[in-house]
């Protein structure tokens, strides 16, 4: 590459998967543009300023993100910019209440499989001894035979809900513990594909020996991710352009593409297209020549996830000590999970510490389409004060709360359609959360598993060497198991 110009390329998208992406051919000498619409880099985890009623300069965001450990390739991404991770802190636990009153949590279990899940059964309340005779062996035995893509050639068809009334787990275990995974998807099991819940199983659980301890960053997101990740990738020579939506991309004269922008165009040989699925459609719809018409089709039926809110209190008073830093709930109208910030993040800490207060974060998934902002963000605080009754004496001193509708939706029958990385063009790569790829990987690792696969394709064509990726074993990690299931699948 040193002799000629170095090719030049167009990543549309800062979030996870297009800094990913970017930093991965920036690192190979690939002259790299990187086209953000808004403001900041980090896509669903991007941070913003605001000024609360008392002055005090804060950092809001879209909400709590759990770094699990085999997040591998996000957090290889991580250690260009911070060698140990030391922008990450661990939880202790990952607690899971139901409003029944039932309570479970994954501290204290064993690594390895299957003794993880042997030991969570026989000490959780959620699988009573009574019940447990009742399982469809046959059926639960798929989630030990778990690999991709083949899991989705059996599965893909079903919805997680069906697929756990199938096995037969107890009500209980099934509330408390598979629909918080299936949940994780912004979606209600009834319109996820019971594949998804297999994979995320076998990723967190079955098929790992990390467990479902996570980390989480140590400052808000900006300050502990893009802000570092983004002064590495101008340290490579990448151009990072904020606030620079991009409308198309066409013919070019000069090079392949111009990636057309308000602000003028950028001259490129190939592009990386790592937008959201409503951005990638628009992209695509905007993009008459872009790849095929089959292509552009299949983007176009690229389809989101139902509403979530994200709502944020600064109460003038402390939660109890005995509140962990993160709690997943079932069995709720609408409340998913709780987060207690000042536990981890250090400006929500420096805050609290100032006002005797906590600061206060509260999810809800896969809302109806029709709802409002407002009335959901009343329901969450009504929630909170169920779930944590001392937040029933708390003044809320100053709240945001954000809604949202762009997460990937992944419905039954819906993995033959994705977008794959690749595209009819080879100067064409797409890279996201809602990317297919054969791999058991997920969410935020899907992501940045997708950027540097994006980007080892485009190397490829380039003569280049790519980037080594990693994941969880993509087959079950009991043989006995794995053929049993396969012996008695129907």
């Amino acid at each position: 590459m040193a002799s000629e110009p170095a090719p030049r390329v167009a990543v549309i998208g800062g979030g996870i998967a297009g800094v990913t992406a970017a930093t991965a051919l920036a690192e190979r000498g690939v002259d790299t543009v990187l086209l953000e619409r808004e403001a900041a880099l980090g896509g669903r985890l991007a941070g913003w300023p605001t000024t609360l009623n008392d002055g005090t300069p804060v950092t809001m965001s879209r909400g709590f993100h759990a770094f699990f450990r085999q997040y591998y390739n996000l957090r290889a991404l991580l250690r260009r910019a911070f060698p140990a991770l030391e922008a990450l802190t661990a939880l202790a636990d990952y607690p899971l209440v139901h409003r029944d009153g039932l309570a479970d949590g994954f501290t204290g279990l064993p690594l390895a499989p299957p003794w993880n899940a042997a030991v969570l059964a026989a000490r959780s309340p959620s699988f009573p001894t009574r019940e447990l005779a009742d399982v469809n062996v046959v059926a639960a035995l798929q989630l030990l035979d778990v690999a991709v893509p083949d899991v989705y050639r059996r599965l893909d068809r079903v919805d997680a809900a069906e697929f756990l009334e199938r096995v037969r787990f107890p009500a209980s275990a099934r509330h408390l513990a598979f629909e918080v995974f299936s949940r994780s998807f912004f979606a209600d099991p009834r319109h996820l594909s019971a594949a998804e819940l297999a994979t995320m199983f076998h990723i967190y659980f079955l098929g790992s020996s990390e467990g479902l301890v996570f980390d989480v960053p140590t400052a808000p997101f900006p300050q502990a991710l893009w802000h570092p990740l983004g002064a590495y990738m101008r340290g490579l020579g990448a151009q990072l352009r904020t606030a620079t939506p991009v409308h198309a991309i066409a013919p070019g004269a000069r090079r392949r593409f111009t990636v057309e922008c308000a602000d003028g165009g950028e001259d490129v040989d190939a592009v990386v297209v790592a937008t959201d699925p409503q951005g990638l459609r628009e992209l695509a719809a905007a993009s008459p020549k872009l790849a095929t018409p089959a292509w552009r089709a299949k983007a176009d039926a690229l389809r989101c996830a139902p509403p979530f809110l994200v709502s944020r209190l600064w109460l003038d008073r402390p939660v109890a000590a005995r509140r962990p830093a993160f709690l997943a709930t079932a069995g709720y109208p609408t409340l998913d999970n709780i987060s207690v910030l000042e536990r981890y993040e250090d400006e929500a800490g420096a805050w609290a510490r100032r006002s005797g207060g906590s600061v206060v974060e509260l999810h809800a998934y896969a809302l109806p389409g029709s709802c409002r902002a407002r009335v959901e963000h009343e329901r969450l605080l009504a929630q909170l004060r169920e779930v944590y009754p001392e937040t029933a004496q708390a003044r809320v001193l100053d709240e945001r709360y954000e809604m949202r509708a762009d997460c990937p939706l992944f419905p039954p029958g819906s993995f033959d359609e994705r977008l794959t990385v690749t595209t009819p063009d080879p100067a064409v790569v797409v890279a996201g959360d809602h990317v297919r790829v054969d791999l058991p990987v997920a969410l935020m690792e899907r992501a940045a598993t997708s950027g540097f696969l994006a980007a080892n394709a485009l190397l490829a064509g380039f003569g280049v060497a790519g980037h080594e990726l990693w994941s969880v074993p993509n087959r079950g990690r009991v043989a006995a198991a794995r053929g049993l299931a396969r012996l008695l699948a129907p």
